[in-house]
Protein backbone atom coordinates (compact mmCIF):
# COMPACT_ATOMS: atom_id res chain seq x y z
CA UNK A 1 0.00 0.00 0.00
CA UNK A 2 1.23 3.46 -1.12
CA UNK A 3 1.85 5.72 2.07
CA UNK A 4 -0.90 7.82 2.77
CA UNK A 5 -3.54 5.79 1.11
CA UNK A 6 -6.50 4.99 3.32
CA UNK A 7 -7.52 1.57 3.52
CA UNK A 8 -10.80 0.35 4.26
CA UNK A 9 -12.27 -3.06 5.17
CA UNK A 10 -16.00 -4.10 4.59
CA UNK A 11 -18.56 -7.69 5.23
CA UNK A 12 -19.97 -6.54 1.80
CA UNK A 13 -19.12 -4.50 -0.91
CA UNK A 14 -21.77 -3.43 -2.79
CA UNK A 15 -20.74 -1.76 -6.27
CA UNK A 16 -23.34 0.19 -8.45
CA UNK A 17 -26.25 2.18 -6.77
CA UNK A 18 -29.31 1.09 -9.25
CA UNK A 19 -32.24 -0.70 -8.16
CA UNK A 20 -29.88 -4.09 -7.95
CA UNK A 21 -27.43 -2.46 -5.80
CA UNK A 22 -29.09 -0.43 -3.93
CA UNK A 23 -31.33 -3.47 -3.19
CA UNK A 24 -28.68 -5.75 -2.14
CA UNK A 25 -27.64 -3.58 0.10
CA UNK A 26 -30.71 -2.27 1.37
CA UNK A 27 -31.37 -6.30 2.06
CA UNK A 28 -27.86 -7.22 3.63
CA UNK A 29 -27.79 -4.53 6.18
CA UNK A 30 -31.86 -5.55 7.27
CA UNK A 31 -29.96 -8.75 8.01
CA UNK A 32 -27.31 -7.23 9.93
CA UNK A 33 -24.27 -7.04 7.33
CA UNK A 34 -21.95 -4.51 7.56
CA UNK A 35 -22.32 -2.99 4.33
CA UNK A 36 -20.41 -0.51 2.03
CA UNK A 37 -21.78 0.89 -1.31
CA UNK A 38 -19.71 2.24 -3.68
CA UNK A 39 -21.01 4.07 -7.03
CA UNK A 40 -19.83 6.98 -9.36
CA UNK A 41 -22.68 8.74 -8.32
CA UNK A 42 -24.17 11.09 -5.68
CA UNK A 43 -26.86 9.49 -4.67
CA UNK A 44 -28.47 5.95 -5.35
CA UNK A 45 -30.58 5.13 -7.83
CA UNK A 46 -28.22 4.36 -11.28
CA UNK A 47 -30.17 4.68 -14.85
CA UNK A 48 -33.40 3.97 -13.95
CA UNK A 49 -33.89 6.42 -11.66
CA UNK A 50 -31.67 9.48 -13.12
CA UNK A 51 -31.37 8.35 -17.01
CA UNK A 52 -33.75 5.44 -17.86
CA UNK A 53 -37.25 4.60 -16.12
CA UNK A 54 -38.51 7.48 -13.87
CA UNK A 55 -37.42 9.96 -16.36
CA UNK A 56 -39.32 8.37 -18.79
CA UNK A 57 -42.02 7.68 -17.12
CA UNK A 58 -42.76 10.77 -16.20
CA UNK A 59 -42.64 12.25 -19.60
CA UNK A 60 -44.23 9.57 -20.93
CA UNK A 61 -47.51 10.14 -18.40
CA UNK A 62 -47.52 14.00 -19.88
CA UNK A 63 -47.63 12.55 -23.00
CA UNK A 64 -50.65 10.79 -22.22
CA UNK A 65 -51.98 13.83 -20.55
CA UNK A 66 -52.18 15.35 -24.17
CA UNK A 67 -53.81 12.73 -26.08
CA UNK A 68 -56.25 12.13 -23.23
CA UNK A 69 -57.13 16.11 -23.99
CA UNK A 70 -57.14 15.98 -27.45
CA UNK A 71 -59.52 12.77 -27.90
CA UNK A 72 -61.65 14.48 -25.25
CA UNK A 73 -63.76 16.27 -27.76
CA UNK A 74 -66.09 13.40 -28.22
CA UNK A 75 -67.37 13.35 -25.00
CA UNK A 76 -68.01 17.01 -25.17
CA UNK A 77 -65.16 18.50 -23.37
CA UNK A 78 -63.11 21.05 -25.25
CA UNK A 79 -59.32 22.02 -24.49
CA UNK A 80 -57.52 24.11 -26.41
CA UNK A 81 -53.73 23.19 -27.90
CA UNK A 82 -51.71 22.59 -25.36
CA UNK A 83 -48.87 25.44 -24.53
CA UNK A 84 -45.96 23.76 -23.91
CA UNK A 85 -43.05 25.03 -21.29
CA UNK A 86 -40.28 23.04 -22.22
CA UNK A 87 -38.12 24.46 -19.24
CA UNK A 88 -41.13 23.57 -16.67
CA UNK A 89 -41.08 20.32 -17.84
CA UNK A 90 -37.62 19.80 -17.28
CA UNK A 91 -37.49 21.25 -14.04
CA UNK A 92 -40.82 18.85 -13.46
CA UNK A 93 -38.85 15.58 -14.00
CA UNK A 94 -35.98 16.75 -12.05
CA UNK A 95 -38.05 17.22 -9.37
CA UNK A 96 -39.72 13.95 -9.10
CA UNK A 97 -35.73 12.36 -10.27
CA UNK A 98 -34.80 14.30 -6.68
CA UNK A 99 -37.41 12.98 -4.44
CA UNK A 100 -36.88 9.58 -4.97
CA UNK A 101 -33.03 9.96 -5.16
CA UNK A 102 -33.56 12.01 -1.63
CA UNK A 103 -35.64 9.04 -0.39
CA UNK A 104 -33.01 6.46 -1.55
CA UNK A 105 -30.53 8.44 0.49
CA UNK A 106 -32.65 9.17 3.67
CA UNK A 107 -32.72 5.15 3.43
CA UNK A 108 -29.68 4.15 3.23
CA UNK A 109 -28.70 6.58 6.09
CA UNK A 110 -31.32 5.02 8.05
CA UNK A 111 -29.74 1.47 7.45
CA UNK A 112 -26.15 2.48 8.43
CA UNK A 113 -25.23 1.88 4.86
CA UNK A 114 -21.87 3.40 3.89
CA UNK A 115 -21.98 4.94 0.66
CA UNK A 116 -18.50 6.25 -0.84
CA UNK A 117 -18.59 8.08 -4.37
CA UNK A 118 -16.36 6.66 -6.36
CA UNK A 119 -14.79 3.82 -9.08
CA UNK A 120 -14.22 0.64 -8.03
CA UNK A 121 -11.51 -1.55 -10.09
CA UNK A 122 -10.23 -5.14 -8.68
CA UNK A 123 -7.17 -5.56 -7.82
CA UNK A 124 -7.82 -9.33 -7.23
CA UNK A 125 -10.54 -11.57 -5.73
CA UNK A 126 -10.97 -9.81 -2.04
CA UNK A 127 -9.98 -6.00 -3.05
CA UNK A 128 -10.55 -3.25 -5.10
CA UNK A 129 -9.21 0.25 -5.73
CA UNK A 130 -11.44 3.38 -5.95
CA UNK A 131 -10.06 5.62 -7.84
CA UNK A 132 -11.99 9.85 -7.29
CA UNK A 133 -13.08 8.83 -4.11
CA UNK A 134 -11.38 9.61 -0.48
CA UNK A 135 -10.97 5.93 0.36
CA UNK A 136 -8.00 4.19 -1.82
CA UNK A 137 -8.73 0.81 -1.00
CA UNK A 138 -11.57 -1.74 0.08
CA UNK A 139 -11.13 -5.19 1.37
CA UNK A 140 -14.36 -7.53 1.31
CA UNK A 141 -15.66 -10.62 2.42
CA UNK A 142 -18.08 -10.45 -0.20
CA UNK A 143 -18.73 -8.36 -3.12
CA UNK A 144 -22.34 -7.74 -5.76
CA UNK A 145 -21.63 -6.59 -8.88
CA UNK A 146 -24.57 -4.33 -9.61
CA UNK A 147 -22.76 -1.98 -12.73
CA UNK A 148 -25.52 -1.76 -15.09
CA UNK A 149 -25.17 -1.53 -18.54
CA UNK A 150 -25.08 1.33 -21.63
CA UNK A 151 -26.67 1.91 -24.63
CA UNK A 152 -25.07 1.22 -28.03
CA UNK A 153 -23.82 3.26 -30.31
CA UNK A 154 -23.96 2.62 -33.96
CA UNK A 155 -20.76 1.58 -35.66
CA UNK A 156 -18.86 4.06 -35.90
CA UNK A 157 -20.67 6.74 -34.62
CA UNK A 158 -20.07 7.58 -31.07
CA UNK A 159 -22.57 8.97 -28.67
CA UNK A 160 -21.61 12.73 -28.02
CA UNK A 161 -22.71 15.33 -24.97
CA UNK A 162 -25.27 17.79 -26.44
CA UNK A 163 -24.75 16.09 -29.82
CA UNK A 164 -27.77 16.00 -31.83
CA UNK A 165 -27.42 12.06 -32.18
CA UNK A 166 -28.48 10.80 -29.42
CA UNK A 167 -29.12 8.32 -26.80
CA UNK A 168 -31.73 7.46 -24.48
CA UNK A 169 -30.25 9.54 -21.99
CA UNK A 170 -29.54 12.59 -24.20
CA UNK A 171 -33.50 12.02 -25.16
CA UNK A 172 -34.37 12.40 -21.30
CA UNK A 173 -32.40 15.65 -21.19
CA UNK A 174 -35.03 17.47 -23.45
CA UNK A 175 -32.59 19.77 -24.88
CA UNK A 176 -35.73 21.06 -27.59
CA UNK A 177 -38.60 19.85 -29.28
CA UNK A 178 -37.04 19.28 -32.47
CA UNK A 179 -39.24 19.06 -35.77
CA UNK A 180 -38.17 16.12 -37.35
CA UNK A 181 -36.84 13.16 -35.48
CA UNK A 182 -35.32 9.86 -36.39
CA UNK A 183 -35.79 6.91 -33.82
CA UNK A 184 -33.31 4.42 -34.88
CA UNK A 185 -34.45 1.01 -33.60
CA UNK A 186 -38.07 -0.69 -33.03
CA UNK A 187 -37.71 -1.71 -29.57
CA UNK A 188 -39.11 -0.48 -26.49
CA UNK A 189 -37.05 2.47 -25.59
CA UNK A 190 -37.70 3.57 -28.68
CA UNK A 191 -41.01 3.66 -29.40
CA UNK A 192 -41.38 5.00 -25.77
CA UNK A 193 -39.21 8.19 -26.55
CA UNK A 194 -40.68 8.54 -30.25
CA UNK A 195 -43.82 8.80 -28.39
CA UNK A 196 -43.07 11.31 -26.19
CA UNK A 197 -41.75 13.65 -28.79
CA UNK A 198 -44.60 13.27 -31.38
CA UNK A 199 -46.59 13.77 -28.41
CA UNK A 200 -45.21 17.20 -28.09
CA UNK A 201 -44.95 18.20 -31.40
CA UNK A 202 -42.25 16.12 -33.16
CA UNK A 203 -42.27 14.79 -36.59
CA UNK A 204 -41.28 10.96 -35.91
CA UNK A 205 -40.36 8.51 -37.90
CA UNK A 206 -38.69 5.31 -36.57
CA UNK A 207 -36.29 3.01 -38.63
CA UNK A 208 -36.66 -0.47 -37.62
CA UNK A 209 -33.72 -3.26 -39.68
CA UNK A 210 -36.66 -6.00 -38.87
CA UNK A 211 -39.73 -6.62 -40.20
CA UNK A 212 -41.78 -5.52 -37.43
CA UNK A 213 -41.77 -3.59 -34.01
CA UNK A 214 -41.20 -4.58 -30.79
CA UNK A 215 -39.32 -7.92 -31.85
CA UNK A 216 -39.84 -11.17 -29.29
CA UNK A 217 -43.65 -9.63 -28.40
CA UNK A 218 -46.62 -11.62 -29.70
CA UNK A 219 -48.05 -9.62 -32.86
CA UNK A 220 -51.66 -9.76 -31.73
CA UNK A 221 -50.33 -7.74 -28.59
CA UNK A 222 -47.82 -5.15 -30.98
CA UNK A 223 -51.18 -5.03 -33.73
CA UNK A 224 -53.24 -2.22 -31.47
CA UNK A 225 -49.88 -0.26 -30.43
CA UNK A 226 -48.94 0.03 -33.98
CA UNK A 227 -52.19 1.30 -35.32
CA UNK A 228 -52.31 4.08 -32.69
CA UNK A 229 -48.35 4.61 -33.66
CA UNK A 230 -49.07 4.63 -37.21
CA UNK A 231 -51.59 7.43 -36.53
CA UNK A 232 -48.88 9.79 -34.21
CA UNK A 233 -45.63 9.03 -36.28
CA UNK A 234 -45.07 10.72 -39.52
CA UNK A 235 -43.19 7.42 -40.64
CA UNK A 236 -42.64 3.95 -39.76
CA UNK A 237 -39.91 2.26 -42.06
CA UNK A 238 -39.42 -1.34 -41.31
CA UNK A 239 -36.84 -3.45 -42.94
CA UNK A 240 -34.82 -0.13 -42.97
CA UNK A 241 -31.12 -0.15 -42.36
CA UNK A 242 -29.19 2.94 -41.08
CA UNK A 243 -26.09 3.09 -43.20
CA UNK A 244 -24.78 6.84 -42.70
CA UNK A 245 -25.07 9.32 -39.88
CA UNK A 246 -23.61 12.52 -40.63
CA UNK A 247 -24.12 15.46 -38.26
CA UNK A 248 -24.18 19.02 -39.04
CA UNK A 249 -24.38 22.15 -36.62
CA UNK A 250 -28.40 21.95 -36.84
CA UNK A 251 -29.13 18.82 -38.35
CA UNK A 252 -28.35 15.20 -39.15
CA UNK A 253 -27.83 14.10 -42.68
CA UNK A 254 -29.21 10.40 -42.84
CA UNK A 255 -28.51 7.50 -45.54
CA UNK A 256 -31.21 5.09 -45.10
CA UNK A 257 -31.37 1.71 -46.91
CA UNK A 258 -33.98 -0.49 -47.14
CA UNK A 259 -33.32 -3.89 -49.99
CA UNK A 260 -32.28 -1.98 -52.74
CA UNK A 261 -33.06 0.78 -52.52
CA UNK A 262 -31.44 3.68 -50.65
CA UNK A 263 -32.15 7.52 -49.97
CA UNK A 264 -30.90 10.18 -48.22
CA UNK A 265 -33.13 12.31 -45.72
CA UNK A 266 -32.35 14.57 -43.16
CA UNK A 267 -33.23 15.09 -39.57
CA UNK A 268 -33.08 17.63 -37.03
CA UNK A 269 -31.93 15.12 -34.46
CA UNK A 270 -31.47 11.21 -34.40
CA UNK A 271 -32.40 8.95 -31.68
CA UNK A 272 -30.38 5.65 -31.16
CA UNK A 273 -31.93 2.97 -29.45
CA UNK A 274 -30.72 -0.26 -30.83
CA UNK A 275 -29.86 -1.89 -27.15
CA UNK A 276 -27.73 -1.71 -24.13
CA UNK A 277 -24.14 -3.59 -23.15
CA UNK A 278 -22.68 -4.42 -20.09
CA UNK A 279 -20.87 -2.22 -18.08
CA UNK A 280 -18.36 -4.97 -17.31
CA UNK A 281 -15.17 -3.72 -19.24
CA UNK A 282 -11.97 -1.89 -17.12
CA UNK A 283 -13.19 -3.45 -13.64
CA UNK A 284 -10.27 -5.57 -13.34
CA UNK A 285 -12.65 -8.53 -13.42
CA UNK A 286 -9.71 -10.94 -14.75
CA UNK A 287 -7.50 -9.97 -11.05
CA UNK A 288 -10.66 -10.82 -8.89
CA UNK A 289 -11.38 -14.25 -11.02
CA UNK A 290 -14.53 -13.50 -12.55
CA UNK A 291 -15.39 -14.48 -15.44
CA UNK A 292 -17.38 -13.26 -18.28
CA UNK A 293 -19.14 -14.36 -21.63
CA UNK A 294 -18.22 -13.15 -25.19
CA UNK A 295 -20.93 -10.57 -24.49
CA UNK A 296 -19.36 -9.15 -21.67
CA UNK A 297 -21.57 -10.46 -19.34
CA UNK A 298 -21.15 -12.13 -15.95
CA UNK A 299 -21.58 -15.32 -15.94
CA UNK A 300 -23.67 -16.26 -12.83
CA UNK A 301 -25.09 -19.82 -10.79
CA UNK A 302 -28.64 -19.74 -9.84
CA UNK A 303 -27.85 -17.66 -6.46
CA UNK A 304 -26.10 -15.34 -8.39
CA UNK A 305 -22.65 -16.49 -7.70
CA UNK A 306 -19.69 -15.92 -9.98
CA UNK A 307 -17.01 -17.96 -11.17
CA UNK A 308 -15.06 -16.03 -7.74
CA UNK A 309 -17.49 -17.53 -4.96
CA UNK A 310 -16.37 -14.23 -3.02
CA UNK A 311 -18.40 -12.01 -5.76
CA UNK A 312 -22.04 -12.37 -7.15
CA UNK A 313 -23.23 -10.17 -9.65
CA UNK A 314 -27.06 -8.97 -10.93
CA UNK A 315 -29.15 -6.73 -13.04
CA UNK A 316 -28.03 -5.89 -16.67
CA UNK A 317 -24.35 -6.53 -15.65
CA UNK A 318 -25.33 -10.60 -15.34
CA UNK A 319 -27.26 -10.56 -18.87
CA UNK A 320 -31.39 -11.38 -19.20
CA UNK A 321 -33.75 -9.61 -19.19
CA UNK A 322 -32.90 -5.51 -18.91
CA UNK A 323 -35.28 -4.63 -16.22
CA UNK A 324 -35.05 -2.82 -12.98
CA UNK A 325 -37.17 -5.11 -11.29
CA UNK A 326 -35.73 -8.14 -12.06
CA UNK A 327 -32.66 -6.51 -11.18
CA UNK A 328 -34.18 -5.79 -7.53
CA UNK A 329 -35.03 -9.37 -7.65
CA UNK A 330 -31.98 -10.59 -7.81
CA UNK A 331 -29.67 -8.76 -5.42
CA UNK A 332 -32.34 -9.44 -2.65
CA UNK A 333 -31.21 -12.81 -4.21
CA UNK A 334 -27.35 -12.28 -3.43
CA UNK A 335 -28.00 -10.54 -0.33
CA UNK A 336 -29.81 -13.45 1.31
CA UNK A 337 -27.38 -16.20 0.26
CA UNK A 338 -24.07 -14.24 1.40
CA UNK A 339 -26.34 -14.20 4.23
CA UNK A 340 -26.51 -18.14 4.87
CA UNK A 341 -30.85 -17.79 3.59
CA UNK A 342 -31.89 -20.37 1.50
CA UNK A 343 -32.17 -18.40 -2.04
CA UNK A 344 -31.96 -19.19 -5.67
CA UNK A 345 -33.55 -17.53 -8.41
CA UNK A 346 -36.94 -19.58 -9.62
CA UNK A 347 -38.93 -17.20 -11.03
CA UNK A 348 -41.32 -18.49 -13.43
CA UNK A 349 -43.25 -15.24 -14.63
CA UNK A 350 -40.95 -11.73 -14.85
CA UNK A 351 -43.24 -8.89 -15.92
CA UNK A 352 -42.51 -6.66 -18.76
CA UNK A 353 -44.36 -3.53 -19.92
CA UNK A 354 -44.01 -1.30 -22.90
CA UNK A 355 -45.24 2.36 -21.89
CA UNK A 356 -46.38 3.74 -25.04
CA UNK A 357 -50.50 4.37 -25.50
CA UNK A 358 -51.79 1.71 -25.07
CA UNK A 359 -49.42 0.45 -23.02
CA UNK A 360 -48.21 -3.82 -23.84
CA UNK A 361 -47.57 -5.71 -20.25
CA UNK A 362 -46.37 -9.97 -20.76
CA UNK A 363 -45.32 -12.29 -18.01
CA UNK A 364 -44.43 -15.97 -18.75
CA UNK A 365 -44.48 -17.95 -21.64
CA UNK A 366 -45.41 -16.15 -24.66
CA UNK A 367 -46.93 -17.91 -27.96
CA UNK A 368 -44.12 -16.94 -29.88
CA UNK A 369 -41.69 -18.78 -27.46
CA UNK A 370 -44.26 -21.97 -27.21
CA UNK A 371 -44.40 -21.87 -31.36
CA UNK A 372 -40.73 -22.14 -31.10
CA UNK A 373 -40.09 -24.17 -28.49
CA UNK A 374 -42.60 -27.07 -29.72
CA UNK A 375 -44.76 -26.72 -26.41
CA UNK A 376 -48.45 -27.31 -26.77
CA UNK A 377 -50.65 -24.53 -25.30
CA UNK A 378 -54.28 -23.57 -25.86
CA UNK A 379 -54.92 -19.75 -25.65
CA UNK A 380 -57.83 -17.39 -25.77
CA UNK A 381 -58.61 -13.23 -26.16
CA UNK A 382 -61.28 -11.52 -24.92
CA UNK A 383 -61.43 -8.32 -26.89
CA UNK A 384 -61.82 -4.36 -25.14
CA UNK A 385 -64.41 -3.81 -27.16
CA UNK A 386 -66.52 -6.39 -24.83
CA UNK A 387 -65.30 -4.57 -21.95
CA UNK A 388 -68.56 -2.02 -20.13
CA UNK A 389 -64.73 -0.16 -18.41
CA UNK A 390 -63.00 -0.19 -21.85
CA UNK A 391 -66.28 1.26 -23.58
CA UNK A 392 -66.74 4.06 -20.52
CA UNK A 393 -62.63 5.07 -21.17
CA UNK A 394 -63.22 5.32 -25.35
CA UNK A 395 -60.50 1.79 -25.33
CA UNK A 396 -61.94 -0.39 -27.49
CA UNK A 397 -58.34 -1.42 -28.82
CA UNK A 398 -57.48 -3.39 -26.03
CA UNK A 399 -56.59 -7.65 -25.68
CA UNK A 400 -56.31 -9.75 -22.91
CA UNK A 401 -54.74 -13.14 -24.06
CA UNK A 402 -54.34 -16.04 -21.53
CA UNK A 403 -52.03 -19.00 -22.71
CA UNK A 404 -52.59 -22.26 -20.54
CA UNK A 405 -51.38 -25.77 -20.48
CA UNK A 406 -53.69 -28.27 -22.35
CA UNK A 407 -54.36 -31.12 -19.77
CA UNK A 408 -54.28 -29.06 -16.42
CA UNK A 409 -55.58 -25.73 -17.43
CA UNK A 410 -52.54 -24.53 -15.69
CA UNK A 411 -51.62 -20.36 -16.68
CA UNK A 412 -48.29 -20.28 -18.58
CA UNK A 413 -48.41 -16.84 -19.62
CA UNK A 414 -50.22 -13.75 -20.24
CA UNK A 415 -49.92 -11.10 -22.61
CA UNK A 416 -52.74 -7.47 -22.32
CA UNK A 417 -52.83 -4.63 -24.57
CA UNK A 418 -54.60 -0.96 -23.40
CA UNK A 419 -54.64 1.50 -21.01
CA UNK A 420 -53.28 0.79 -17.71
CA UNK A 421 -52.07 -2.45 -18.55
CA UNK A 422 -49.08 -1.79 -16.16
CA UNK A 423 -51.42 -2.57 -13.06
CA UNK A 424 -53.18 -5.67 -14.22
CA UNK A 425 -50.35 -7.65 -15.53
CA UNK A 426 -49.72 -8.51 -10.93
CA UNK A 427 -52.39 -11.12 -11.12
CA UNK A 428 -51.05 -12.74 -13.61
CA UNK A 429 -47.78 -13.39 -12.14
CA UNK A 430 -48.89 -14.03 -9.25
CA UNK A 431 -51.09 -16.95 -10.68
CA UNK A 432 -48.60 -18.36 -12.58
CA UNK A 433 -46.12 -18.30 -9.58
CA UNK A 434 -48.41 -20.03 -7.72
CA UNK A 435 -49.54 -22.26 -10.20
CA UNK A 436 -53.19 -21.15 -10.53
CA UNK A 437 -55.55 -22.69 -12.91
CA UNK A 438 -57.35 -20.74 -15.05
CA UNK A 439 -60.71 -22.01 -13.20
CA UNK A 440 -59.12 -20.26 -10.11
CA UNK A 441 -59.15 -17.24 -11.67
CA UNK A 442 -62.02 -17.95 -13.63
CA UNK A 443 -63.94 -18.46 -9.83
CA UNK A 444 -62.12 -15.25 -8.56
CA UNK A 445 -64.77 -12.47 -8.34
CA UNK A 446 -63.65 -9.66 -10.15
CA UNK A 447 -65.08 -6.02 -9.72
CA UNK A 448 -67.42 -4.59 -12.31
CA UNK A 449 -67.06 -2.36 -14.25
CA UNK A 450 -63.22 -2.41 -14.29
CA UNK A 451 -60.06 -3.63 -17.11
CA UNK A 452 -58.58 -6.20 -14.47
CA UNK A 453 -62.25 -7.90 -14.84
CA UNK A 454 -60.72 -8.81 -18.34
CA UNK A 455 -58.64 -11.33 -16.69
CA UNK A 456 -61.75 -13.23 -15.39
CA UNK A 457 -63.67 -12.96 -18.71
CA UNK A 458 -60.37 -14.53 -20.50
CA UNK A 459 -59.76 -17.16 -18.33
CA UNK A 460 -64.45 -17.72 -18.16
CA UNK A 461 -64.08 -18.46 -21.51
CA UNK A 462 -61.61 -21.44 -20.77
CA UNK A 463 -64.38 -22.57 -18.78
CA UNK A 464 -67.41 -22.15 -21.22
CA UNK A 465 -68.14 -19.61 -18.25
CA UNK A 466 -67.74 -16.18 -20.61
CA UNK A 467 -70.54 -13.87 -19.93
CA UNK A 468 -69.36 -10.97 -22.28
CA UNK A 469 -68.28 -13.05 -25.28
CA UNK A 470 -69.51 -16.63 -26.83
CA UNK A 471 -67.14 -19.24 -25.60
CA UNK A 472 -65.79 -21.60 -27.82
CA UNK A 473 -65.34 -24.26 -24.93
CA UNK A 474 -68.43 -24.98 -23.51
CA UNK A 475 -68.98 -27.45 -20.97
Amino acid sequence: MVMGELMQETELLVIGGGPGGYAAAFRAADLGMDVTLVDIAPRPGGVCLFRGCIPSKTFLYVSELIHDTSRAAAMGLIFGKPRIDIEVLRNWKDGVVDKLADGLVSLSNQRGVQRIRGRAVFEGPERVRLHEAEVSHITFKHCILATGSRPVPLPEVPFRKGGRIMNSTGALDLPDIPQTLLVVGGGYVGLELGSVYAALGSRVTVAELGDRLLPGTDTDLVKPLQHRLDSMFANILLNTRVSELKENDSSVDVRLTAGSDEHQQRYDRVLVAIGRKPNTANLGLETADVDRDLQGYVRIDEQQRTSNAKVFAVGDAAGGLQLAHKATYEGKIAADVIAGEPSAFDARAIPAVVYTDPQIACCGLTEEQARHQNIKVEIRRFPWKFSGRATTMDAPEGLTKMIVEPDTGRILGMGIVGRNTEGMISEAVLAIEMGALAQDMALSIHPHPTLSETQMEVAEIFAGSATHILSKTKK
